[in-house]
């Protein structure tokens, strides 16, 4: 149990300041970047809208359960089935604090090719809903125009005339509010797994499947229902990593967890039809398999070395980076313990007044 705990706090003082970062950074795009921009850009026909979403989707910071009324708002807005699916693709896929993490927990290797492999992804499977689910009229904007489009410009005119001063406090409760109250419950199971998987399972548990695409196609089995965002799959991967699977397999894990859960594949079936969600699937699974033999033939040509956080715990850290530490921490256990204070003052107030 000491050696489960000893390796969740190694871990959770390693990814602070990447974290804490991450979701900062998260918080100033949010600032600078609209979502009636976004709904835009993505509004018209043919192909470009899907190279579109992939690249607007990418760096936004939205996970699995945030990214759905978004591409539904975008989907209303007059994006195409095939925008709608690579904005649904890249955003939970990676993002700035995902990115970030796995630099601090899996390396620069990682970090550069998981927002390589989300893009492609999402380009992939939105050509392929494109391609095999066609349209037969454009979706209808009613929804965008009239007092929604009003409210839309009214609400950028507000934003615009933010100070820097006040966008950057926006920034900060964005970032550590609603970011963090949106990944806490997953990033705290997936940090949990981590140091369990990592103390628990052999170090050679997953070489009995190999490191070809047996290993992958039971990494795409784990994470095809799974609903867990970018950044709670990152310690997952790297404890699987320490278990013994290929970087390939990992990267099928990550691409595929955030993308295919079981709610999104559920919104998607409803809004878009079997005939995208077949489409979409193939396109994740397939480019997400395909990403993992390519990483994995690079690992062997060039001997690229795995560089895991993990494999070095117990080892120290300085001071500030525990306090950094302490800092994530409260700020995921605020997301559980302020509700229940906020209605115990709510309802004791009353009782004060009277």
């Amino acid at each position: 149990m000491m050696e489960v705990i000893s390796i969740f706090w190694d871990l959770v003082v390693e990814s602070a300041p990447w974290l804490l970062a991450g979701y900062l950074l998260a918080g100033i795009i949010k600032q600078v970047i609209p979502s009636s921009w976004i709904e835009k850009q993505l509004a018209e026909p043919g192909m470009l809208p899907v190279i579109k979403g992939a690249f607007i989707g990418a760096p936004l910071p939205l996970c699995s359960c945030g990214v759905i009324p978004t591409a539904l708002a975008i989907r209303k807005a007059g994006a195409s089935k095939g925008a709608t699916s690579s904005f649904l693709v890249a955003t939970p896929e990676t993002g700035v604090d995902s990115i970030s993490f796995s630099y601090a927990v899996l390396g620069p290797i990682f970090a550069l090719f998981r927002p390589i492999g989300a893009l492609v992804s999402a380009i992939i499977a939105g050509t392929l809903v494109l391609l095999f689910d066609k349209e037969e009229a454009p979706v209808a904007k009613a929804a965008s125009s009239g007092g929604s489009c009003c409210a839309s410009k009214k609400q950028e005119a507000v934003v615009d005339e933010r100070s820097l001063g006040q966008r950057l406090v926006a920034a900060v409760q964005y970032g550590y509010g609603r970011m963090i109250s949106d990944t806490a419950k997953w990033l705290a199971i997936g940090l949990i797994a981590a140091a369990l998987i990592t103390s628990v399972v052999p170090q050679s548990f997953f070489l009995q499947w190999g490191d070809g695409l047996l290993a992958m196609l039971i990494m795409v089995a784990v994470g095809l229902p799974m609903y867990i965002c970018a950044t709670a799959s990152t310690p997952v991967a790297a404890s699987l990593l320490f278990a013994g699977i290929s970087p390939g397999a990992a990267l099928v894990f990550m691409l595929t967890g955030p993308a295919t859960n079981i709610a999104t594949m559920g919104v998607i079936r409803e809004q878009l039809g079997n005939r995208s969600l077949i489409a979409y699937l193939a396109g994740v699974i397939g480019t997400a398999v395909a990403c993992g033999l390519i990483l994995n033939q690079l690992y062997a040509s060039f001997g690229w070395p795995l560089q895991l956080s993990m494999e070095e715990h117990g080892h120290g850290f300085p001071v500030w980076r525990h306090l950094l530490g302490v800092v994530l921490v409260a700020l995921i256990l605020r997301v559980w313990i302020q509700p229940p204070l906020q209605r115990l003052f709510s309802h004791s107030r009353p009782a004060e007044q009277a």
